[in-house]
């Protein structure tokens, strides 16, 4: 399955959407900005982490405190960085744990 720009694009905005929806219910202090396909974590500590959208590479890309990441949508469903292998959710939930001092569970539900 070819992945078209507007698909990318949906899908993209369902994760943005469910990282807001999850750190609206979860008990770190966690504040976020999203304009014109970035998506900022703000934490406590003055740290950011950065979600941006990558149209012309089908990408999602995130900045943390200690790394850059790239993002593929796999045949199978799933976000995968390209260069670690790591998946998308539990990624996330390991970085912002990081950079939040204190275990955060994203409460994301799986399409």
């Amino acid at each position: 399955m070819t992945l078209t720009e507007a698909r990318y694009d949906q899908l993209v905005d369902e994760a943005f959407l469910k990282i807001e929806e999850a750190l609206d219910n979860c008990d770190a202090d966690i504040d976020y900005e999203s304009a014109g396909g970035i998506l900022t974590l703000i934490f406590v500590n003055g740290t950011k982490i950065i979600l941006n959208k990558q149209p012309p590479l089908l990408q999602i890309w995130v900045a943390t405190k200690f790394n850059g990441h790239h993002f593929n949508y796999t045949d199978d469903g799933v976000w995968i960085d390209e260069r670690t292998d790591a998946e998308f959710w539990s990624f996330m939930n390991e970085a912002i744990s990081k950079q939040a001092g204190m275990a955060v569970e994203l409460d994301i539900s799986h399409d």
